[in-house]
């Protein structure tokens, strides 16, 4: 963070681990929070950024005062939404697609619910933020037998929260989507839009790694009504995968700005944390200009991610789905009064927008404030005109964690020798080079095209001990 240029001035969080936070004892981050507020001198907004700091800021939000804006959070509701558990429990209630999810009691349920769930199965622990460090244990795991499952169920104790196994759905190219949102008081959207990730780090596991705005109406539907049922006020992110049969299933709920909450950035500049900032500071948010198209790409994690998934970064939209994106303006025109703020819809960019310089973002810090005067603001809050901007919003995560930059790197020079190796060894990686001759011996000059003499008879060549398994298929 200190090299961010957005950043004006770094608080030390509580010491400890976890960066000091405990929801249970968030006495040494509310000691901490007050000395913040003393050395800003005025009232800060607080945009928590990840789970563990949004869970503890809710619970001593009462006890701050009038020292930091805040998103009111009812009954400890980052907390509930964040326990895996109880977001099935929820999604079960107000009938939101979820994977088919079993909270076994004990470990001979565990392995009896992996048999009937199907292997492989998902395991996830209900509340990540409490699993020790060093303990081997991952918030998320692929189990592929029952008594891989009893096992992981037999460390419940250590982990300090329950294990629920939940349908594996597969991965796929369009199976991966996400929604964010900012919102006022009651659910009311500031500003919202639906995503789906290109690429991911971990290879179809793990973050964006590139994302683009695609107006989804099921996701977007169900991202607006589970903000609305729960009265929810602040930022979300919301992780959705698409089963066999194309339904959306909830799978993540973040109560806190997802990592590529960037490319959420309407034509006029405005993003989800920049609504929350206007809306908490008693100004008018504008109304948005949806953007849709636009592409995040988080550098190192999309190199590293083509390179091991083997896919290149950018593809070319289906002409079905840009149609029904540059059509999306005339139907939010005939919407109506009574449409949400907030819902993307589709716009054609202008001439200089194609072109334009992509915009860095910052790194997130698990807290990050704004301070506020006495009237608003502590300054105005600069809108980025839209030649100003570009269509691909770019980060650079190897300050925040420099491994996934040597995993690359390591994989690029790795990759390499191995080609090489292959080339002094004349040997074919799996058949591909016979099958690219194939594929490519028809593509012949003109010149080329007059037929060879006849040769002289000769034996037939002598048949292959082991048949290409490409050529085969």
């Amino acid at each position: 963070m200190a090299r961010s240029r957005y950043l004006r001035a770094v608080h030390r969080g509580p010491d400890g681990g976890s960066g000091g936070l405990d929801p249970d004892a968030p006495e040494a981050l509310l000691e901490c929070l007050a000395g913040v507020s003393e050395r800003i001198g005025r009232p800060a907004v607080l945009v928590a950024m990840d789970d563990l700091s949004a869970i503890a800021v809710a619970r001593i939000a009462p006890r701050l005062g009038e020292r930091f804006r805040i998103p009111h959070q009812p009954d400890g509701l980052p907390a509930r939404v964040a326990d895996k558990a109880e977001l099935s429990r929820l999604c079960a209630r107000w009938d939101i697609p979820h994977p088919e999810t079993v909270i076994p009691a004990s470990g001979a349920e565990a392995a009896e619910a992996a048999w009937g769930l199907g292997l492989p199965t998902v395991a996830k622990w209900s509340r990540p933020w409490l699993l020790p460090a060093g303990s081997g244990l991952r918030s998320t795991t692929l189990v592929h037998s029952a008594a891989e499952a009893r096992r992981l169920y037999e460390r419940s104790e250590e982990a300090g929260c329950r294990l629920l196994l939940q349908r594996f759905l597969p991965a796929g190219p369009d199976t991966d989507w996400f929604f964010h949102g900012a919102f006022t008081r009651g659910g009311h959207p500031l500003l919202a839009g639906s995503g789906r990730k290109e690429l991911s780090w971990p290879v179809r596991t793990g973050l964006t790694a590139v994302g683009r705005w695609l107006p989804d109406p099921a996701v977007e539907e169900a991202g607006l009504r589970i903000a609305e049922r729960l009265g929810y006020q602040g930022i979300l992110d919301l992780d959705f995968r698409r089963d066999e049969r194309g339904c959306f299933r909830l799978v993540d709920f973040n109560p806190r700005p997802g990592a590529q909450f960037r490319l959420f950035t309407d034509a006029a500049g405005l993003d989800v944390v920049q609504a929350m900032y206007l809306d908490l500071t008693g100004q008018r948010v504008p109304e948005p200009v949806p953007w849709p198209g636009r592409v995040f790409v988080a550098e190192n994690y999309a190199l590293l991610a083509a390179v091991r998934g083997r896919q290149l970064p950018f593809r070319r939209e289906p002409s079905a789905r840009l149609a029904a994106s540059r059509r999306a303006p005339a139907a939010r025109a005939d919407a109506g009064p009574g449409a949400a703020p907030g819902v993307p819809a589709g716009r054609r960019p202008g001439p200089d927008e194609t072109t334009a310089a992509a915009t860095p973002v910052p790194v997130p810090a698990p807290l990050a404030t704004a301070p506020v005067g006495a009237d608003g603001p502590a300054g105005p809050v600069r809108v980025v005109p839209q030649r100003e901007r570009g269509r691909v919003e770019a980060a650079w995560f190897a300050t925040d964690d420099p491994r996934p930059f040597l995993a690359m790197l390591a994989a690029f020079l790795g990759r390499g020798a191995d080609k090489g190796a292959r080339v002094l060894r004349r040997v074919p990686a799996h058949g591909r080079r016979t099958a690219r001759a194939v594929v490519r011996a028809p593509r012949q000059r003109a010149r080329d095209l007059t037929p060879p003499a006849p040769a002289a008879p000769s034996a037939p060549p002598a048949a292959a001990a082991e048949p290409d398994e490409l050529l085969t298929r």
